[in-house]
């Protein structure tokens, strides 16, 4: 039977973190940002079993809550406060207990195309090597260019970077909001439009993790929230929930605003080739989170008229 967690005060937090270097200068922004509000934070570094299998797709081995499930424990256990997670890793639906307190502002959600020989994919000669282990990464480059390989690839950022400078790939993608963060902007060749590769559902965004119940977090964690991130992640999410969108399928989700208006698209794919690409948008007022899950699960209904199939629900 698990602990009720401590009861800390807002002023003295623990954060849990994965211990790759992205998710490290992740809970360090967002320790800062605490600290200049008069907290004090420590960091609780673990290594989860996502970081742990390098030798399989995520979608073979337990999807997306491979990367979070460590960090829960130790929120259920009491040894960490909040955690701190790229939403694009977190499962559609938290367990029973835990919810999302804070959505922070996005930095670039969009796919970077690195490589050391070409500019862009479409410099990449006949049967050249991609690598990527994203399944909607992988129908989007297959719809851009069927005639390249494209191939596995695991590990953080450094790892991938150098099994690219190494010569196991002609050019690699990576989401670009990691590179921007680490540092390593320079790497980018070329970043794809979304009309080119539509990204994934919360990718460049960082959500923050709680305990339900947990109101002297959520107050203290309130002024680090983007509301327009927010919204637009929840319709994005919605899609990918109400499709049982895991890493198990291809599909990509992303909003863009203008003015009051969210415009949500989202692609699906078949790993088999048998069908087509599906692509689906709507558009709509959005101010509450109730109005962004109902938009992406309209945008989830026209995919399936056009074709996807769902997987029922998501993990």
């Amino acid at each position: 039977m698990s602990q009720t967690p401590a009861a800390a005060t807002p002023s003295s937090l623990v954060i849990a973190t994965r211990e790759s270097q992205l998710a490290l200068w992740q809970a360090e922004h967002v320790r800062q940002l605490l600290a200049a509000r008069g907290h004090a934070v420590e960091l609780l570094g673990m290594t989860t079993r996502g970081d742990q299998i390098l030798d399989r797709t995520l979608s073979k081995v337990g999807g997306k809550g491979l990367f979070v499930k460590e960090l829960e424990v130790a929120l259920e256990e009491g040894r960490a406060d909040i955690a701190v997670h790229s939403l694009k890793d977190v499962p559609m639906e938290l367990p029973e207990g835990f919810a999302l307190a804070c959505v922070m502002e996005r930095e670039d959600p969009r796919d970077a195309f690195v490589s050391q020989r070409w500019a862009s994919l479409d410099e990449v000669p006949r049967g050249g090597v991609v690598g990527t282990s994203s399944l909607r990464r992988q129908v989007l480059l297959a719809a851009l260019r069927p005639d390249l390989r494209i191939e596995p690839l695991r590990g953080n950022v450094n790892t991938r970077l150098r099994k690219l400078d190494e010569g196991e790939y002609d050019a690699i993608v990576l989401a670009a909001a990691g590179l921007k963060r680490l540092g390593l902007q320079e790497r980018i060749r070329s970043v794809f439009t979304p009309e080119q590769m539509l990204p994934a559902a919360g990718q460049g965004a960082l959500g923050i993790e709680v305990r339900t119940g947990r109101a002297d977090l959520i107050a203290a964690l309130a002024p680090l929230a983007h509301q327009r991130t927010w919204l637009t992640v929840t319709a994005e999410r919605a899609v990918s929930r109400a499709m049982g969108g895991s890493c198990s399928m291809p599909l990509a989700a992303h909003g863009q605003w203008d003015g009051d208006a969210l415009r949500l698209r989202a692609a699906w794919g078949d790993m088999e080739g048998r069908l087509a690409l599906v692509r689906a948008e709507r558009t709509a007022t959005v101010q509450t989170l109730d109005q962004a899950d109902a938009l992406g699960l309209a945008v989830a209904a026209c995919l399936r008229e056009g074709g996807a199939v769902g997987a029922g629900p998501a993990a």
